[in-house]
Protein backbone atom coordinates (compact mmCIF):
# COMPACT_ATOMS: atom_id res chain seq x y z
CA UNK A 1 0.00 0.00 0.00
CA UNK A 2 3.13 2.12 0.76
CA UNK A 3 4.23 1.93 -3.12
CA UNK A 4 0.74 2.52 -4.20
CA UNK A 5 0.36 5.57 -2.10
CA UNK A 6 3.54 6.92 -3.27
CA UNK A 7 2.61 6.30 -7.00
CA UNK A 8 -0.77 8.11 -6.82
CA UNK A 9 1.53 11.47 -4.75
CA UNK A 10 4.16 10.94 -7.69
CA UNK A 11 1.80 10.50 -10.44
CA UNK A 12 -0.97 14.24 -9.91
CA UNK A 13 -1.34 16.72 -7.53
CA UNK A 14 -3.86 16.05 -4.92
CA UNK A 15 -4.17 13.83 -2.02
CA UNK A 16 -3.53 10.07 -1.95
CA UNK A 17 -6.45 8.79 -0.33
CA UNK A 18 -10.05 9.62 -1.49
CA UNK A 19 -13.21 9.33 0.84
CA UNK A 20 -16.60 9.78 0.64
CA UNK A 21 -19.86 9.63 2.73
CA UNK A 22 -21.75 6.14 2.26
CA UNK A 23 -24.40 3.90 4.01
CA UNK A 24 -23.58 1.16 6.09
CA UNK A 25 -25.28 -1.76 8.15
CA UNK A 26 -28.95 0.00 8.85
CA UNK A 27 -27.87 2.93 6.85
CA UNK A 28 -25.36 4.23 9.27
CA UNK A 29 -23.27 6.69 7.74
CA UNK A 30 -19.06 6.31 7.26
CA UNK A 31 -16.13 7.61 5.37
CA UNK A 32 -15.14 5.15 2.37
CA UNK A 33 -11.47 5.71 1.61
CA UNK A 34 -10.10 4.44 -1.65
CA UNK A 35 -6.77 5.25 -3.36
CA UNK A 36 -7.94 8.79 -5.61
CA UNK A 37 -7.72 7.56 -9.15
CA UNK A 38 -8.71 10.56 -10.76
CA UNK A 39 -7.38 14.21 -10.92
CA UNK A 40 -7.22 16.30 -7.91
CA UNK A 41 -10.37 14.61 -6.23
CA UNK A 42 -10.36 14.23 -2.65
CA UNK A 43 -13.52 14.99 -1.18
CA UNK A 44 -16.61 14.05 -3.04
CA UNK A 45 -18.64 15.98 -5.32
CA UNK A 46 -22.15 16.35 -4.06
CA UNK A 47 -23.41 16.03 -7.58
CA UNK A 48 -21.36 12.15 -7.38
CA UNK A 49 -21.20 11.49 -11.51
CA UNK A 50 -21.03 7.72 -11.50
CA UNK A 51 -17.22 7.39 -13.50
CA UNK A 52 -17.42 6.06 -17.13
CA UNK A 53 -14.91 3.29 -18.95
CA UNK A 54 -13.15 6.37 -20.66
CA UNK A 55 -14.16 9.41 -17.79
CA UNK A 56 -11.43 11.67 -18.62
CA UNK A 57 -11.14 12.64 -14.94
CA UNK A 58 -9.45 9.26 -14.42
CA UNK A 59 -5.32 9.56 -14.25
CA UNK A 60 -3.27 7.30 -16.40
CA UNK A 61 -2.45 5.15 -12.59
CA UNK A 62 -5.84 5.90 -11.48
CA UNK A 63 -6.80 3.56 -14.48
CA UNK A 64 -4.79 1.03 -13.77
CA UNK A 65 -5.70 0.98 -10.03
CA UNK A 66 -9.36 0.96 -11.23
CA UNK A 67 -8.62 -2.07 -13.67
CA UNK A 68 -7.31 -4.15 -11.20
CA UNK A 69 -8.89 -3.20 -8.26
CA UNK A 70 -5.95 -1.97 -6.10
CA UNK A 71 -7.83 1.59 -5.58
CA UNK A 72 -9.91 -0.30 -3.34
CA UNK A 73 -6.76 -1.79 -0.68
CA UNK A 74 -7.46 1.05 1.64
CA UNK A 75 -10.72 -0.07 2.20
CA UNK A 76 -9.23 -2.64 4.74
CA UNK A 77 -9.08 0.35 6.84
CA UNK A 78 -12.67 0.36 6.93
CA UNK A 79 -12.97 -3.26 7.45
CA UNK A 80 -10.36 -3.13 10.51
CA UNK A 81 -12.92 0.04 11.78
CA UNK A 82 -15.61 -2.11 11.84
CA UNK A 83 -17.45 -0.34 9.04
CA UNK A 84 -17.34 -2.75 6.38
CA UNK A 85 -16.51 -6.82 5.59
CA UNK A 86 -14.30 -8.28 3.37
CA UNK A 87 -17.59 -10.05 1.89
CA UNK A 88 -20.92 -7.87 1.56
CA UNK A 89 -23.52 -5.52 -0.94
CA UNK A 90 -20.41 -2.63 -2.34
CA UNK A 91 -21.42 0.29 -0.75
CA UNK A 92 -22.68 3.36 -2.83
CA UNK A 93 -22.61 7.26 -2.57
CA UNK A 94 -25.29 8.61 -0.69
CA UNK A 95 -26.80 10.65 -3.77
CA UNK A 96 -27.35 7.25 -5.55
CA UNK A 97 -28.84 5.43 -2.77
CA UNK A 98 -31.46 7.76 -2.46
CA UNK A 99 -32.27 7.82 -5.92
CA UNK A 100 -32.42 4.00 -6.24
CA UNK A 101 -34.38 3.93 -2.78
CA UNK A 102 -37.29 6.13 -4.01
CA UNK A 103 -36.88 3.58 -7.42
CA UNK A 104 -36.64 0.34 -6.41
CA UNK A 105 -38.08 -0.22 -2.99
CA UNK A 106 -36.48 -3.52 -2.54
CA UNK A 107 -33.25 -1.53 -2.52
CA UNK A 108 -33.79 -0.58 1.28
CA UNK A 109 -32.64 -4.67 2.37
CA UNK A 110 -29.10 -4.31 1.26
CA UNK A 111 -28.91 -2.15 4.73
CA UNK A 112 -29.73 -5.63 6.68
CA UNK A 113 -25.98 -6.28 6.01
CA UNK A 114 -23.02 -4.71 6.45
CA UNK A 115 -21.38 -3.34 3.08
CA UNK A 116 -18.10 -5.37 1.46
CA UNK A 117 -15.14 -4.79 -0.44
CA UNK A 118 -16.26 -7.63 -2.78
CA UNK A 119 -19.50 -9.22 -3.17
CA UNK A 120 -21.86 -11.87 -4.88
CA UNK A 121 -22.85 -9.11 -7.81
CA UNK A 122 -18.93 -8.00 -8.70
CA UNK A 123 -18.20 -11.81 -9.02
CA UNK A 124 -21.02 -11.84 -11.13
CA UNK A 125 -20.19 -8.90 -13.47
CA UNK A 126 -22.54 -6.86 -12.32
CA UNK A 127 -19.71 -4.16 -11.26
CA UNK A 128 -19.25 -0.54 -12.47
CA UNK A 129 -21.24 2.19 -13.59
CA UNK A 130 -25.08 1.27 -14.21
CA UNK A 131 -26.50 3.92 -16.65
CA UNK A 132 -29.60 2.15 -16.13
CA UNK A 133 -32.22 0.85 -13.68
CA UNK A 134 -32.13 -2.46 -15.25
CA UNK A 135 -28.03 -2.21 -14.38
CA UNK A 136 -29.09 -1.64 -10.85
CA UNK A 137 -31.55 -4.23 -10.94
CA UNK A 138 -29.42 -6.64 -11.53
CA UNK A 139 -26.87 -6.27 -8.89
CA UNK A 140 -29.79 -5.68 -5.91
CA UNK A 141 -30.95 -9.16 -6.86
CA UNK A 142 -27.62 -10.84 -6.47
CA UNK A 143 -27.46 -8.65 -3.30
CA UNK A 144 -30.67 -9.24 -2.17
CA UNK A 145 -29.22 -13.42 -2.79
CA UNK A 146 -26.10 -12.67 -0.86
CA UNK A 147 -28.42 -11.38 2.40
CA UNK A 148 -30.55 -14.42 2.38
CA UNK A 149 -28.10 -17.03 1.53
CA UNK A 150 -25.32 -15.67 3.31
CA UNK A 151 -22.66 -18.06 5.20
CA UNK A 152 -19.08 -18.47 5.71
CA UNK A 153 -18.75 -20.77 2.73
CA UNK A 154 -20.31 -18.24 0.57
CA UNK A 155 -18.12 -15.66 1.61
CA UNK A 156 -15.12 -17.62 1.14
CA UNK A 157 -16.22 -19.11 -2.24
CA UNK A 158 -16.87 -15.28 -3.05
CA UNK A 159 -13.32 -14.40 -1.58
CA UNK A 160 -11.98 -17.11 -3.93
CA UNK A 161 -13.63 -15.85 -7.07
CA UNK A 162 -12.93 -12.45 -6.61
CA UNK A 163 -9.08 -13.46 -6.62
CA UNK A 164 -9.74 -15.04 -10.04
CA UNK A 165 -11.89 -12.52 -11.33
CA UNK A 166 -9.32 -9.68 -10.75
CA UNK A 167 -6.87 -12.03 -11.64
CA UNK A 168 -8.17 -12.52 -15.03
CA UNK A 169 -9.58 -8.87 -15.32
CA UNK A 170 -5.57 -7.77 -14.55
CA UNK A 171 -4.57 -9.94 -17.54
CA UNK A 172 -6.44 -7.31 -20.08
CA UNK A 173 -4.76 -4.62 -18.65
CA UNK A 174 -3.40 -3.05 -21.66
Amino acid sequence: MLVVAAAVKWSSPGCIVFRQKRHGLRQTPFDIFKFRSMHAQCGADPKVPQATLSDPRVTPLGRLLRKTSIDELPQLINVLRGEMSLVGPRPHALVHDEKYLRELPAYASRFFAVPGITGLAQINGARGETPTLAHMQRRLQYDLEYIRTASLMLDLRILARTTIVVTLRHAHVY
